[in-house]
């Protein structure tokens, strides 16, 4: 999210006349939100802001969610970004669930050798702490998704932010008020039925 700043201040609708808002802005750097929707209560739990969304901010991410309740059964749905496929998040989970076995070598051999053979580890049913991964091109599918258009239309669309760090705190504030007030299990309405043209 890019913390953008209107050069000008936005004039307020008039009788007759719209909201008038400057085309114009000045950027002051971006905010990488990763954040995780409940779904049986419709809050955001855990959510982490940062500069970055490596590899490793997504197991620390991962990895403060889980202590958030760290006995649970986690089950995370997600989309297929390498980053939630990474060796860092097998062995992770691996710690966490008490695996032993050889996890093997990035690039060479067993569950780390390749994406998929990770995808697979990171899938198993048997595991505590466990991913769904949407199929390619239908992150729609993630309620999450859902929640960041939330985010987009109700604080970021007509917003201006001096820093990054008002962007940061006014997202944690939107995400307090939200679960506070608003939040609600999504209601699912896709039948699978494609529309007709």
């Amino acid at each position: 999210m890019q913390a953008l700043e209107r050069v000008a201040p936005t004039k307020p609708p008039a009788q007759g006349q719209v909201e008038k808002r400057e085309f114009e802005y000045e950027r002051h750097g971006t905010m990488c939100l990763i954040a995780n929707l409940e779904v049986a209560t419709g809050k955001i739990v855990a959510p982490t802001l940062g500069p970055t969304r490596t590899e490793e901010d997504f197991v620390k991410h991962i990895r403060q969610t889980v202590a958030t309740d760290s006995n649970a059964p986690w089950i995370f749905v997600l989309d297929q970004l390498n980053t939630h496929l990474s060796e860092g998040l097998v062995q992770f989970v691996a710690k966490r669930c008490g695996i032993k076995t050889d996890l093997g070598r990035k690039g060479r051999s067993g569950v780390l050798k390749t994406m998929g053979s990770r995808r697979k580890f990171l899938s198993d049913e048997t595991h505590r702490i466990r991913f769904v991964y949407t199929p390619k091109h239908c992150s729609w599918m993630n309620q999450i998704e859902i929640w960041f258009s939330v985010l987009a239309r109700r604080l970021l669309r007509r917003a201006s932010f001096v820093s990054t760090k008002e962007l940061s705190d006014r997202i944690r504030k939107f995400i307090e008020y939200f679960n506070a007030t608003l939040a609600k299990p999504f209601r699912w309405t896709f039948t699978g039925i494609p529309l007709r043209a």
